[in-house]
Parts: structure tokens; sequence; C-alpha cells
């Protein structure tokens, strides 16, 4: 009987420590690397237990990492001696491993048994370790995949109190055991993802193979899984037969081999004669036999799995994180709002993107499109959804730099775009964050630091690469789909996944920053005396405020300001006004890059609230605004309070231009509180003030909100547009513009196309 379970055929190579110096070693690391081989396994036939506690050299472990800096692409394996050392320690030691190479890092451990005198060697039958290394796994996981919450274990092997999870590893690290006794295989099918036999050792015959498999299935059935989640691993000492291989493969279910040589010419052998013929004459096999495919997914991470969504039936090739896996804690939330999408899709480029639109359409759950996750609105995760995430298309190119045509991927940041742009002496005003994605925010605006002088975002767009809702890839300009073109620059989310932008950008060298606060008694006063101040200000100068709650009856006020200048006397001309408005508790003011306004961040979106966001535009801050907003403030019903300064270069660009329409507003405000009645009530009050608001900020979906993000003309053109680009309202999940009929498409999702 066939114990074939239709995984990939991988091959590889085992060097051995005690046969190799670490130089020459890498470069036969090196040699697997180019010539294709999948697997590489660095091992040390002398460690033992006793070794463990007074090493003689470089442990297999320290010269994996060694290994990983020297290759690009192989998978990378060798045997942790386990229980030895916190469990804690190597999971955090795998995790980083596994995100230096990009997810190279598969883990093997292993357990040395004792014979009577205490020295090492083979055992059959009960081994004392083998619960110890049960735990092991447990706790490994755990730190994986732990959401949030301490890591615990109680013993005997591993007492861990509480240690915090993380890093999760760059994918599902999977865990390999070796050993043949009993027990050993009773943990690996109860809860290893594959098994590992070395049949290098005198007298070891790669046929027992067949017996061990046996004993494993038989374990894996005991934990009630599926014995085809077990991938097999053998390790022999010279290259076999190929018709001996695709034995192994097809009738033994050895999915993974790897020769124990020191020989260059070997390995190359092995990737460019051996690997080819065993694999086609493996696949004829598995078709004439129908073998089906193995599980992809453990059975822990299937249960996970939220209602809705066919898994087993996503486009081969996307790459995906589901709810049980290690990396989902890392990618459900968003900066600031959590998320427990039921899937995540990461396309690798603008063909991948078309495939998982068009998959994702034929699944009856909502659709989320993520950047870079920072999104306030909350709309780039959802609950037991689909997220489209589009984090790795994050190239960055200049196109021309006579023009300062730079084209930019969706998926990076704007403190990566900064960087990227800094050598040039340019700039591209973009928010006032680092850590936001650029796909979000040139699609809807873009209010920075730099807009009074330079305008949005969105006005330096020249040309996008946009994913329709049927899958088709166009490109939009001004002579290319115009009408698109037009509605993407503010209201993209509701047209098409836009993919990678052309901007044309400004010339910014070093530029004035400061950072003022402010205790105020009098805030209406002083939000009108600002206001005042921002209107009359040359347009280089751009300052944002920042409220916070009221503390012993007196408000903190924030200015954060940016002078597109790097004169010392322009820059403090221009703030001098402002530092006079109330009684500056603490300043800065610096001369720095625009990378030092707007910088790359690494943030940790694991959010867990609801944040509940109100956004509004107005044309100025009048007295009657000012009162209303110091009263919002000082009820306590809000936490953050901001205004941006617009107006100026912003206000240049004829309403009807963008879709983006809010162009004689000169301010942009956004309040962030925890009750959405309590929020909705004051702000609802205070909107004769508003003339519409800006969508990125905003939480309210109340289908009346229409009107304030689109005014009449500019709505009744958005949905000519959308019928011609999305007539079943895929993009919908957002401030939708289609009509009430497409928004109740039967069964909650379009038919795919």
């Amino acid at each position: 009987m066939s114990r074939d379970h239709g995984h990939p055929v991988r091959l590889g190579v085992a060097l051995d420590l005690a046969q190799l110096p670490p130089h020459a070693l890498t470069g036969l690391a090196q040699v697997a690397d180019e010539a294709g081989l999948d697997l590489l396994a660095v091992t040390d036939s002398t460690h033992s237990i006793e070794q463990v506690s007074e090493p003689s050299g470089p442990d297999p472990w320290t010269t994996l990492a060694w290994v990983a800096g020297a290759t690009s692409r192989i998978t990378l394996t060798t045997h942790a001696l386990a229980p030895t050392g916190p469990a804690t320690v190597l999971a955090r030691a795998a995790a980083n491993l596994d995100l230096v190479t990009d997810g190279r890092l598969e883990l093997g451990l292993t357990v040395v048994p004792a014979a009577a005198d205490g020295t090492a060697s083979p055992a059959v039958g009960v081994h004392p370790d083998a619960g110890a290394l049960a735990e092991t796994i447990s706790i490994l996981r755990s730190m994986w995949t732990a959401d949030g919450e301490p890591v615990r274990g109680a013993g005997p092997a591993h007492r861990v109190p509480g240690a915090d999870p993380g890093p999760a590893p760059a994918h599902d690290v999977p865990i390999w055991l070796s050993g043949t006794d009993d027990t050993l295989l009773d943990v690996a099918g109860r809860s290893a993802d594959g098994w590992w036999m070395d049949a290098t050792a005198s007298g070891v015959d790669p046929s027992s193979v067949s017996s061990a498999q046996f004993r494993l299935d038989v374990a894996a059935r005991r934990a009630r899984r599926d014995p085809a989640e077990i991938r097999r691993l053998l390790t022999v000492a010279t290259i076999p037969a190929v018709p001996d291989l695709v034995r192994w493969v097809v009738e033994d279910g050895v999915d993974t081999v790897v020769v124990a040589t020191t020989e260059p010419a070997d390995i190359r052998r092995l990737a460019s004669e051996v690997a080819p013929a065993v694999r086609d004459l493996v696949a004829a096999a598995r078709t004439a036999r129908g073998t089906r495919s193995g599980p992809s997914r453990p059975a822990r991470v299937r249960a996970a799995r939220r209602d809705g969504i066919d898994y087993d039936d996503v486009p081969a090739g996307l790459e995906t994180v589901e709810p049980g896996d290690a990396r989902y804690a890392g990618m459900r939330s968003t900066y600031l709002r959590g998320g427990r999408p039921g899937l995540v899709l990461l396309p690798r480029d603008t063909a991948q993107v078309a495939q998982a639109l068009i998959w994702a359409r034929t699944q009856p759950v909502p659709l989320a499109i993520r950047s870079g996750g920072h999104g306030i609105s909350g709309r780039s995760t959802n609950d037991g959804g689909i997220v489209v995430d589009l984090r790795h298309l994050d190239d960055i190119e200049v196109l021309d730099s006579a023009t300062r045509r730079v084209r930019i991927g969706a998926g990076a940041r704007w403190g990566g775009v900064a960087e990227a742009l800094e050598p040039y002496g340019w700039a591209l005003t973009s928010g006032d964050y680092g850590g936001v994605g650029v796909g979000g925010l040139a699609t809807a605006g873009g209010l920075g630091f730099l807009a009074r002088q330079h305008g949005l975002t969105i006005d330096h767009l020249r040309a996008a690469d946009v994913v329709l809702a049927d899958g088709t890839i166009v490109r939009a300009d001004e002579q290319h789909h115009p009408d698109l073109f037009w509605g993407i620059r503010g209201a993209g989310g509701n047209l098409g996944v836009v993919t990678a932008f052309e901007f044309e950008v400004d010339q910014v060298g070093d530029v004035g920053f400061a950072q003022l606060a402010f205790a105020v008694d009098d805030l209406a006063g002083y939000l009108q005396d600002f206001g005042a101040l921002v209107e009359a200000a040359p347009r280089d100068l751009t300052p944002f405020l920042i409220v916070g709650r009221p503390r012993g009856g007196r408000v903190m006020a924030q200015v954060m300001a940016v002078v597109n200048s790097d004169d010392p006397e322009t820059i403090l001309d221009r703030l001098q006004p402002f530092a006079r408005l109330a009684p500056l508790v603490q300043q800065s003011v610096q001369v720095m890059p625009y990378t030092g306004v707007v910088h790359r961040t690494d943030d940790v979106h694991d959010a867990q609230g609801e944040p509940v966001t109100r956004s509004a535009v107005l044309e100025h801050l009048t007295p009657q605004f000012a009162e209303d907003a110091e009263q919002l403030v000082r009820s306590g019903e809000v936490y953050f309070f901001q205004i941006r300064s617009a107006g100026a270069a912003v206000n240049d660009v004829p309403v009807d231009a963008t879709a983006y329409a809010h162009r004689t507003a000169n301010f942009q405000v956004v309040a962030l509180g925890a009750s959405r009645e309590r929020l909705d009530r004051s702000w609802d009050a205070m909107s004769h003030h508003y003339s519409g608001f800006y969508s990125s900020f905003e939480t309210d979906l109340r289908p009346e909100r229409l009107a304030d993000v689109f005014p009449d003309r500019t709505l009744t053109r958005l949905r000519a547009v959308k019928t011609t680009y999305d007539p079943d309202n895929v993009f919908r999940y957002n401030h939708s513009v289609a009509d009430a009929s497409a928004q109740a498409s039967p069964g909650g999702v379009p038919a795919a196309p």
C-alpha cells in the first residue's frame, strides 16, 4: 500500500560540522543555493547532550545563522537538541532567524537517548525526554502565535510563568522531529509538522522507513490527525539511484530526501540531473494513481478557519495567512483598529492582485483592501472577511529625474518614500506620519505638512495602474480612462485597486520643523487666533494643531508645523506669531531633512479596540465653531482632537478637477472618541459648521453622510464612473457611491465575472 501523500518532492544536502570547517561549509551551502536545491540541513554527527554544556566549536544553530547570510533562496534547517534550555529562548531565536531569512527556516528538534552507562546511543521503546519534547513544541507554537496574551507553561520540563509572546516568524515554521522509538513517534504523530529519519548511520537501512512510518501513522490517527499532515524527511549517505528515490516517494511516502555529502560535484549533479528526473517520474506516477495532494495546512490551523470562505480553493501561488497561522496576530488588525478577518491574501504583483480580487469575489464575505494598514477609518480590516494586503508591492523607482517623475507601489509607506527621494533633494507631501501606507492616502487626498505650498498628494498624481472589479488591469491618466483617473483622486476606494502610482514630486531641501506646546485656558479664543494666523500665513508654512483631554481644567495644545525653508530667520519669522498665542510650556524648532519629519517606522499593527472617529472640513475657524469645539473637548468625549491646515495650494485646484471636492476649505478636523452614540450626538450638533468631511478619517458609514463626502455634482459624476468600472459594487465596504439597489445585491457579494 502506498503511503504517498502527494506533498511536493524536495531534494537537498546535509552538511556535517564534524567533517567541514565553517568556511568550507559556507562554500558548499552557496553551491547548493545557486544550484537550485530545496533544502540545506546543517548537522553535527558528534553533537551529544554532554557537548551542549561544553561546546568544542560552532554549534549547528550558530552555523545555520551564518549560512543564512551566505545564501538567498534555499530553505534552511538543523537539529536543535531539546529540551536544553528555555523553550522561549529557542522560540525567539528561531523566529528572528526566520524573519532575517524571509521565511526560509524549518526547525528540526531531536533528543539524544542515553544508554545505561550515560553515553549517547540509539534507543527503541520508551524515551525519557519525549514528554519534555512535547512541552517544547507547545511553547514554541504559543510564542509564535499568541495573540498578545502571556505564554505560560506548567512544566515539569519548562516552567514559564508568563513570557511575552513573539516575535512572530515570517512564516509558519515547520517543526520536524527525528527519532524512531515509540514515544518520540507518538509525539511526532500528535504534534509535529514533519518526521526526520537519518539513514546515514551504519546498519540503518532506508527500507526500515516503512515500519517506522506505520507507527507514526498510528500515532497520528490516535491523536485524531490525518497522517498526511506530517511530511517525511530522509537523510542518506550517498546519492541514491533515481528509481530508488522514486520508490521512496510513491511507495514509502518520503517527500524530502537530503544527501550527506562534501563534494560540490555531487551537489550540482543532484540538482541538475537527479532532481528533474525524480520530479518528472513522481508526477507521472501520481497522475496514473490519482494521488491527491496532502493538506496545505495542519489541523490546528484548519480548526481556526471562519465560515463562508473556501480556503482550499485559493488560487495556487497566492500567499495566504489564516487565523491559525503564526503571522495572523500581526496581520489581523491595523495600527488603530482591531480586526479578525477570515483570510489575508498577500499578492506579489499586479497580476496576483487581479487573481486575488477575482477569487475573493466568489466568496460571500466582506472584502477589504490594505496598503500600509494605518487607516484610521478601519476599512482595511474586517471580521470574518477577506483582506487583500498590498505590502509586497512596495517598489519605489525614479522614472525621469528631469521631470521628477517617480513610480511608487501602493504597499510602500511614506517614510520609505521620503528616504528614497531625499538623495535627489525631492519630497512629496504625504500626511504627517511615515508609517502610513501609500495606497490609502494617495486615493483619498493626502493632506500633509507641505500641503499649503504644494497641495494634496493626489494633486501630484500623473498616472496609476488600477485593477478593476472584474480583474482587468488598466493604466489611468489624462489620456487613458480619464474619468477613472479623475475618480481615483479622492474616491479610489470606490473604483478599483490601485497597485502603483506615478507622481511628479517637488524640489524640497531641508525644512524647519517646530513642536510647540501650550497651556491653554481659553480654548475657543486660542482656536480663533490660530485659524486667523493660518489663513494669513505665507504658503511655505503648514501647521497642525492637536488638543488632548483637559487636565485640571487646563487644556494642553500642541502645534506641529513645517516651514518649507532652511533659512533660520525665515523659519522663526513664520513661527513667532504662533508662539505668542498662549503660554509656551515646551518648544523645539529644528532644521532637518523632510525624512526627519516623515520618517521610516516599523509599526506593530496589533490594535485591539474600536476607536470612533469623526471628520470634517470647514472654511474658517469661526467664533461659533471655536466655542462648540471647546465644549466638545472639555466634555471628555474625545481624547484626540486635531486641526490640519489646508487652503493655499489646496484651494488653487478647481473643485471639479478631482473627486476630492473640498477645495474651498482651509481646515480639516478629526476627533477620536470611545462612544459612537455620545460622539455622534456632539458631532452632529456641530454639523452646521462643516462643509463636508474627509473619508479616510471617518468611521461613520451612515448613508446620510455620503453627501458630506461628495457634494451633489461630484457624487453624480462618481456614480457614472462607478457604473462603468464597478457595476456590481464590489468595492462597497466604505462610503460607497453606488445607488441603493447596487448596494443591496443578492447574497451580499456580486457574482464573479
